[in-house]
This record gives C-alpha cells, structure tokens and sequence, in this order.
C-alpha cells in the first residue's frame, strides 16, 4: 500500500461535518439501502487507501482480516498456478468489492489480488467487522447477505473460467 489519503469532498459536505469517506460510503452502490447506524460502523473501521500499478492487494493463503470498496482503477483477481502465469478470474473496477473471505472462516484469501492501474479504494478492518457482526444481528444479517452477493458472483465467475477452459482454446 503506497499510503493513505482521504477522498476529495466538497466544501458543502465538509460544512456539514461528515468526513470524506463517509461520503465515499454513502455513494457505494454495496451499502446503498444501509441504515445509518450500519453505515456509521462501517465509517468507523474504513479508511482510505491507494495502490500502485502492479502492488499485490492480497495473495491466496493469507490471512483474510480486510475488505475494499473500489472507487477507482481497476484490480485482478487471480489464481495462481505453478509454472505458469495466473489465471485470471474477474477483472474488478469501480463500485466493485474485493474481498470476501474475511467474513468465513478459515479467514483465507482464495485468489491473489492485484492492481493493474492505481488504485483507490476504502479499506474496512475485517477482523473488527466480524466482530460487531457478532455483537449486532441485525448488523451480522445484514453484512452477510451483501457479502454472499459478493461471494456468489465470484464463484459464477470462477466457474465460467472454468468452463471456458475445459472447453479449450476457441476455434
């Protein structure tokens, strides 16, 4: 992660005291319909974060303790494989999320991550999400059906990749 930065906002906004990412919140298509106090613990543990051309978000076998919500630039996730180059499992981009695997145990990343133009993102501390997941049900209940959302979109992805390959190359 090159650094951190908060998102640009208005001067309207700022008069009315809500922070740069709370707005970059409130504007993700992943929270749209969010009560306020959900959202209010998301802001909580979200901070804004940038990524270089070619930085690795994440790798596949580590630990899985975070989530993105992508506001600019564009990621791939990858499987790795040995002797050749990584397979590519989806391309994702702005109002897109990354990263799932925080929510399920064992808390390991599936795929490598990585960014193909710079990026930046909102960062949410997962492990501490889980967490008040726990503590809040109608918080937990919530978080789970958007991030199954997430989790089934990328298993029709990898499916479909998967497909495509057992079919070979097109003719």
């Amino acid at each position: 992660m090159n650094g951190t930065s908060n998102f640009a906002a208005g001067a309207a906004s700022q008069e009315k005291g809500l922070s740069a990412v709370a707005l970059a919140l409130a504007q993700h298509p992943f929270l749209q319909g969010l009560k306020p106090a959900h959202a209010q613990l998301l802001a909580d543990n979200a901070m804004a974060v940038r990524y270089d051309t070619g930085e690795s978000l994440f790798r596949q076998g580590e630990l899985a303790n975070r989530f993105y919500l992508i506001e600019q630039g564009n990621v791939t996730l990858e499987a790795p494989r040995k002797g050749q180059t990584p397979l590519r499992i989806q391309l994702l981009g702005p109002g897109d999320v990354l990263g799932w695997s925080w929510l399920f145990p064992p808390y390991l990343w599936e795929f490598d991550a990585v960014a193909l133009e710079p990026i930046r993102a909102i960062f949410f501390y997962g492990t501490r999400l889980r967490e008040q997941c726990e503590e809040d049900p109608e918080f937990g209940f919530e978080m789970m059906k958007r991030v199954t959302q997430v989790a089934i979109q990328r298993l029709q992805s990898a499916r479909r990749k998967w497909v495509s390959l057992q079919r070979g190359p097109s003719r």
